[in-house]
Protein backbone atom coordinates (compact mmCIF):
# COMPACT_ATOMS: atom_id res chain seq x y z
CA UNK A 1 0.00 0.00 0.00
CA UNK A 2 0.72 3.67 0.09
CA UNK A 3 1.39 6.14 2.63
CA UNK A 4 2.71 9.46 3.36
CA UNK A 5 5.45 9.60 5.11
CA UNK A 6 7.53 12.90 6.67
CA UNK A 7 11.02 14.06 4.55
CA UNK A 8 12.35 16.65 7.35
CA UNK A 9 11.93 19.15 4.49
CA UNK A 10 10.15 21.92 6.11
CA UNK A 11 8.62 23.09 1.79
CA UNK A 12 8.00 19.55 1.02
CA UNK A 13 7.34 17.95 4.17
CA UNK A 14 5.63 14.87 3.31
CA UNK A 15 6.07 12.11 -0.16
CA UNK A 16 4.02 9.08 -0.97
CA UNK A 17 5.94 5.94 -0.61
CA UNK A 18 5.12 2.21 -0.88
CA UNK A 19 5.02 0.70 2.76
CA UNK A 20 3.37 -2.58 4.27
CA UNK A 21 -0.34 -3.07 4.97
CA UNK A 22 -0.58 -2.33 8.78
CA UNK A 23 -1.53 -6.26 10.69
CA UNK A 24 -5.06 -5.38 13.40
CA UNK A 25 -4.67 -5.98 16.63
CA UNK A 26 -7.28 -8.37 18.31
CA UNK A 27 -9.65 -5.16 19.31
CA UNK A 28 -8.48 -3.24 15.75
CA UNK A 29 -10.13 -3.03 12.85
CA UNK A 30 -8.93 -2.79 9.66
CA UNK A 31 -9.82 0.50 7.58
CA UNK A 32 -9.46 1.22 3.87
CA UNK A 33 -9.20 4.78 4.39
CA UNK A 34 -11.26 7.47 1.79
CA UNK A 35 -10.57 10.57 3.29
CA UNK A 36 -8.72 11.91 6.18
CA UNK A 37 -7.83 15.37 7.88
CA UNK A 38 -4.70 17.30 9.02
CA UNK A 39 -4.43 19.67 11.89
CA UNK A 40 -1.91 22.48 12.16
CA UNK A 41 -0.60 21.22 15.00
CA UNK A 42 0.42 18.15 13.03
CA UNK A 43 2.54 20.07 10.46
CA UNK A 44 4.60 21.37 13.71
CA UNK A 45 5.53 17.65 14.40
CA UNK A 46 6.30 17.39 10.39
CA UNK A 47 9.29 20.38 11.43
CA UNK A 48 11.84 17.68 13.06
CA UNK A 49 9.67 14.40 12.62
CA UNK A 50 11.17 11.62 15.15
CA UNK A 51 12.09 8.65 13.27
CA UNK A 52 9.36 6.15 12.20
CA UNK A 53 6.78 8.28 12.99
CA UNK A 54 3.95 7.70 10.67
CA UNK A 55 1.00 10.79 11.06
CA UNK A 56 -2.52 10.69 10.77
CA UNK A 57 -5.03 10.73 13.77
CA UNK A 58 -8.47 11.90 11.79
CA UNK A 59 -9.82 8.95 9.00
CA UNK A 60 -12.69 8.11 7.47
CA UNK A 61 -13.62 5.02 4.78
CA UNK A 62 -14.83 1.60 4.83
CA UNK A 63 -14.18 -1.39 7.85
CA UNK A 64 -12.80 -3.96 4.99
CA UNK A 65 -11.56 -6.46 7.96
CA UNK A 66 -13.40 -6.59 11.45
CA UNK A 67 -11.90 -6.33 14.71
CA UNK A 68 -10.94 -10.39 16.05
CA UNK A 69 -12.19 -9.98 19.11
CA UNK A 70 -15.75 -9.57 18.13
CA UNK A 71 -15.85 -5.72 19.22
CA UNK A 72 -16.65 -2.85 16.99
CA UNK A 73 -18.12 -2.68 13.48
CA UNK A 74 -18.47 -5.28 10.73
CA UNK A 75 -16.50 -5.52 7.40
CA UNK A 76 -18.61 -2.77 5.37
CA UNK A 77 -19.32 -0.58 7.48
CA UNK A 78 -18.44 3.04 6.44
CA UNK A 79 -16.63 4.88 9.52
CA UNK A 80 -15.07 7.60 10.97
CA UNK A 81 -11.96 6.84 13.31
CA UNK A 82 -9.14 8.82 15.67
CA UNK A 83 -6.50 6.39 15.05
CA UNK A 84 -3.22 7.45 17.62
CA UNK A 85 -1.55 7.18 14.36
CA UNK A 86 -0.95 5.76 10.80
CA UNK A 87 -3.77 7.40 9.19
CA UNK A 88 -2.47 9.50 5.76
CA UNK A 89 -2.57 6.04 4.12
CA UNK A 90 -4.59 3.79 2.24
CA UNK A 91 -4.95 1.40 5.65
CA UNK A 92 -5.39 1.80 8.72
CA UNK A 93 -5.49 -0.34 11.86
CA UNK A 94 -8.02 1.75 14.27
CA UNK A 95 -8.43 0.85 17.84
CA UNK A 96 -12.71 -0.15 17.77
CA UNK A 97 -13.02 2.26 20.99
CA UNK A 98 -12.15 4.79 18.40
CA UNK A 99 -14.32 4.31 15.59
CA UNK A 100 -17.89 5.40 15.01
CA UNK A 101 -20.60 3.96 12.03
CA UNK A 102 -21.39 6.94 9.61
CA UNK A 103 -24.75 7.62 7.90
CA UNK A 104 -25.67 7.50 4.49
CA UNK A 105 -25.92 11.67 4.44
CA UNK A 106 -22.71 12.06 6.17
CA UNK A 107 -19.74 11.75 3.64
CA UNK A 108 -16.34 10.42 4.03
CA UNK A 109 -14.76 14.32 3.35
CA UNK A 110 -17.38 15.97 5.84
CA UNK A 111 -16.61 13.00 8.59
CA UNK A 112 -13.03 12.99 7.90
CA UNK A 113 -12.89 16.75 9.32
CA UNK A 114 -14.65 15.82 12.87
CA UNK A 115 -12.42 13.99 14.98
CA UNK A 116 -9.82 15.48 16.55
CA UNK A 117 -11.34 19.24 16.26
CA UNK A 118 -14.72 17.43 16.98
CA UNK A 119 -13.87 15.54 20.09
CA UNK A 120 -11.69 18.82 21.16
CA UNK A 121 -14.95 21.12 21.28
CA UNK A 122 -16.68 18.51 22.87
CA UNK A 123 -15.04 18.14 26.14
CA UNK A 124 -14.09 21.80 26.07
CA UNK A 125 -17.47 22.29 26.79
CA UNK A 126 -17.69 19.69 28.85
CA UNK A 127 -14.88 20.98 30.84
CA UNK A 128 -16.53 24.53 30.93
CA UNK A 129 -19.07 23.19 32.38
CA UNK A 130 -22.65 24.85 31.77
CA UNK A 131 -22.85 27.32 29.02
CA UNK A 132 -26.56 28.53 29.01
CA UNK A 133 -26.53 32.28 29.24
CA UNK A 134 -23.10 32.47 30.07
CA UNK A 135 -20.95 35.58 28.07
CA UNK A 136 -18.03 33.49 26.52
CA UNK A 137 -14.74 34.50 24.74
CA UNK A 138 -13.37 32.88 22.18
CA UNK A 139 -9.85 33.33 21.00
CA UNK A 140 -8.25 31.72 17.91
CA UNK A 141 -11.63 31.04 16.62
CA UNK A 142 -11.50 30.59 12.82
CA UNK A 143 -10.30 27.50 13.12
CA UNK A 144 -11.68 23.98 12.77
CA UNK A 145 -11.82 24.16 16.79
CA UNK A 146 -13.37 27.29 16.98
CA UNK A 147 -15.88 26.88 14.28
CA UNK A 148 -17.20 23.57 16.19
CA UNK A 149 -17.11 25.30 19.71
CA UNK A 150 -19.18 28.47 18.56
CA UNK A 151 -22.02 26.45 17.01
CA UNK A 152 -22.16 23.83 19.52
CA UNK A 153 -21.89 26.91 22.87
CA UNK A 154 -24.26 29.24 20.71
CA UNK A 155 -26.91 26.21 20.04
CA UNK A 156 -26.61 25.74 23.79
CA UNK A 157 -27.74 29.12 24.96
CA UNK A 158 -24.05 31.21 25.00
CA UNK A 159 -23.27 34.53 23.77
CA UNK A 160 -19.94 33.92 22.08
CA UNK A 161 -17.51 36.79 21.47
CA UNK A 162 -15.26 35.15 18.67
CA UNK A 163 -11.48 36.69 17.96
CA UNK A 164 -10.56 35.92 14.35
CA UNK A 165 -8.15 38.12 12.38
CA UNK A 166 -10.38 37.26 9.59
CA UNK A 167 -13.66 39.43 8.45
CA UNK A 168 -14.34 36.60 6.11
CA UNK A 169 -14.42 34.34 8.49
CA UNK A 170 -16.17 36.80 11.17
CA UNK A 171 -19.19 36.56 8.97
CA UNK A 172 -19.00 33.06 8.85
CA UNK A 173 -18.57 32.80 12.92
CA UNK A 174 -21.61 34.91 13.16
CA UNK A 175 -23.72 32.61 10.85
CA UNK A 176 -22.40 29.95 13.06
CA UNK A 177 -23.90 32.02 16.19
CA UNK A 178 -21.73 34.14 17.67
CA UNK A 179 -23.07 37.06 19.15
CA UNK A 180 -20.30 39.31 18.15
CA UNK A 181 -16.66 38.95 16.45
CA UNK A 182 -13.33 41.46 17.19
CA UNK A 183 -10.65 40.99 15.41
CA UNK A 184 -7.94 42.14 18.41
CA UNK A 185 -8.60 40.56 21.54
CA UNK A 186 -7.78 43.70 23.40
CA UNK A 187 -11.08 45.34 21.80
CA UNK A 188 -13.26 41.96 23.50
CA UNK A 189 -15.83 43.94 25.71
CA UNK A 190 -15.69 41.76 29.05
CA UNK A 191 -16.08 40.87 31.35
CA UNK A 192 -16.48 37.29 30.80
CA UNK A 193 -16.87 34.66 33.37
CA UNK A 194 -15.54 32.23 31.10
CA UNK A 195 -12.13 32.37 28.66
CA UNK A 196 -11.50 29.56 25.67
CA UNK A 197 -8.10 30.46 24.90
CA UNK A 198 -6.14 28.64 22.10
CA UNK A 199 -3.02 31.17 21.20
CA UNK A 200 -0.67 31.83 23.81
CA UNK A 201 1.70 34.19 23.31
CA UNK A 202 0.69 38.31 24.10
CA UNK A 203 -2.88 37.52 23.28
CA UNK A 204 -3.51 35.10 26.95
CA UNK A 205 -2.62 38.09 29.54
CA UNK A 206 -4.92 39.93 27.38
CA UNK A 207 -7.43 37.78 27.48
CA UNK A 208 -6.90 37.19 31.29
CA UNK A 209 -7.62 40.36 31.57
CA UNK A 210 -10.66 40.27 30.22
CA UNK A 211 -12.20 37.65 32.99
CA UNK A 212 -14.99 38.59 35.65
CA UNK A 213 -13.22 38.12 39.43
CA UNK A 214 -13.44 34.58 40.04
CA UNK A 215 -13.46 33.95 36.50
CA UNK A 216 -12.17 30.89 34.81
CA UNK A 217 -9.58 30.89 31.80
CA UNK A 218 -9.13 27.69 29.68
CA UNK A 219 -5.62 27.14 27.37
CA UNK A 220 -6.47 24.35 25.20
CA UNK A 221 -3.72 25.50 22.71
CA UNK A 222 -0.91 28.41 21.80
CA UNK A 223 -1.12 28.52 18.05
CA UNK A 224 0.96 31.41 17.87
CA UNK A 225 4.03 29.09 18.52
CA UNK A 226 4.67 31.73 21.48
CA UNK A 227 5.09 31.42 25.24
CA UNK A 228 2.89 33.23 27.47
CA UNK A 229 4.55 35.48 30.44
CA UNK A 230 2.81 36.50 32.93
CA UNK A 231 3.70 39.52 35.84
CA UNK A 232 1.81 38.85 38.54
CA UNK A 233 1.83 42.47 39.19
CA UNK A 234 -0.17 43.28 36.10
CA UNK A 235 -3.04 40.72 37.49
CA UNK A 236 -3.20 42.85 40.34
CA UNK A 237 -5.05 45.19 38.39
CA UNK A 238 -7.21 42.54 36.60
CA UNK A 239 -10.00 40.02 37.59
CA UNK A 240 -9.54 39.11 41.50
CA UNK A 241 -8.89 34.77 42.10
CA UNK A 242 -9.08 34.36 38.34
CA UNK A 243 -8.17 30.75 37.59
CA UNK A 244 -6.16 29.37 34.65
CA UNK A 245 -7.05 25.61 33.57
CA UNK A 246 -5.22 23.96 31.17
CA UNK A 247 -6.66 21.58 29.21
CA UNK A 248 -5.66 18.71 26.51
CA UNK A 249 -8.25 16.91 24.94
CA UNK A 250 -6.92 13.67 24.37
CA UNK A 251 -7.94 10.15 26.08
CA UNK A 252 -9.28 6.96 25.17
CA UNK A 253 -12.33 6.12 24.45
CA UNK A 254 -12.82 8.40 21.17
CA UNK A 255 -16.26 6.13 19.87
CA UNK A 256 -18.79 7.82 22.07
CA UNK A 257 -17.67 11.32 21.16
CA UNK A 258 -17.40 10.48 17.26
CA UNK A 259 -20.81 9.09 17.53
CA UNK A 260 -22.46 12.07 19.08
CA UNK A 261 -20.86 14.47 16.39
CA UNK A 262 -21.86 12.36 13.55
CA UNK A 263 -25.22 12.53 14.73
CA UNK A 264 -25.25 16.11 15.11
CA UNK A 265 -24.62 16.10 11.53
CA UNK A 266 -26.60 14.13 10.31
CA UNK A 267 -29.55 16.26 12.30
CA UNK A 268 -27.83 19.64 11.04
CA UNK A 269 -27.11 20.84 13.92
CA UNK A 270 -23.08 20.69 13.68
CA UNK A 271 -21.54 21.60 9.79
CA UNK A 272 -18.09 21.13 9.61
CA UNK A 273 -16.10 23.63 8.15
CA UNK A 274 -13.36 22.57 5.34
CA UNK A 275 -11.60 25.26 3.84
CA UNK A 276 -9.60 22.81 1.04
CA UNK A 277 -10.36 19.74 -0.27
CA UNK A 278 -7.53 18.19 -2.54
CA UNK A 279 -6.42 14.78 -3.40
CA UNK A 280 -3.35 13.39 -1.30
CA UNK A 281 -1.27 13.74 -3.85
CA UNK A 282 -1.03 17.86 -2.89
CA UNK A 283 -0.54 16.69 0.57
CA UNK A 284 2.77 18.51 0.88
CA UNK A 285 1.51 22.04 -0.71
CA UNK A 286 -1.40 21.78 1.37
CA UNK A 287 0.29 20.67 4.81
CA UNK A 288 2.65 24.35 3.96
CA UNK A 289 -0.59 25.87 3.40
CA UNK A 290 -2.20 25.16 6.39
CA UNK A 291 1.25 25.89 8.92
CA UNK A 292 0.83 29.31 7.35
CA UNK A 293 -2.39 30.36 7.83
CA UNK A 294 -3.54 30.17 4.51
CA UNK A 295 -6.51 27.95 5.16
CA UNK A 296 -8.93 28.47 7.54
CA UNK A 297 -11.26 25.60 8.70
CA UNK A 298 -10.73 22.27 8.14
CA UNK A 299 -8.22 21.02 5.42
CA UNK A 300 -9.01 17.08 3.79
CA UNK A 301 -7.40 15.20 1.62
CA UNK A 302 -8.70 12.19 -0.43
CA UNK A 303 -6.83 9.11 -0.66
CA UNK A 304 -6.58 7.40 -4.50
CA UNK A 305 -9.00 8.78 -7.17
CA UNK A 306 -11.12 11.92 -6.17
CA UNK A 307 -14.09 10.70 -4.89
CA UNK A 308 -17.31 11.58 -6.72
CA UNK A 309 -20.69 13.10 -4.29
CA UNK A 310 -22.33 9.07 -4.04
CA UNK A 311 -18.73 7.44 -3.24
CA UNK A 312 -18.02 9.78 -0.60
CA UNK A 313 -21.30 9.10 1.29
Amino acid sequence: MKRLIPTGDPERPVRLAEDVQPVPAADEALVRVEAFSVNRGETFLLEDPRPGFVPGKDVAGLVVQAAADGSGPVAGTRVVGHPPYGGWAEYVAVPTHSLAGLPGSVTSVRAAALPLAGITALRLLRAAGAVTGRRILLTGASGGVGHYVTELAAAAGAEITAVTASPERGRRLIELGAAEVVHDVADARGPFPLVLESTGGTALPVALAALASGGTLIWYGQASRTPVTLDFFDLLAGPENAVIRHFHYAGVPYGEDLATLVRLVDAGRLRPEIGRIAGWEQAADLLVDLRERRVRGKAVLTVGSPLTPKESR
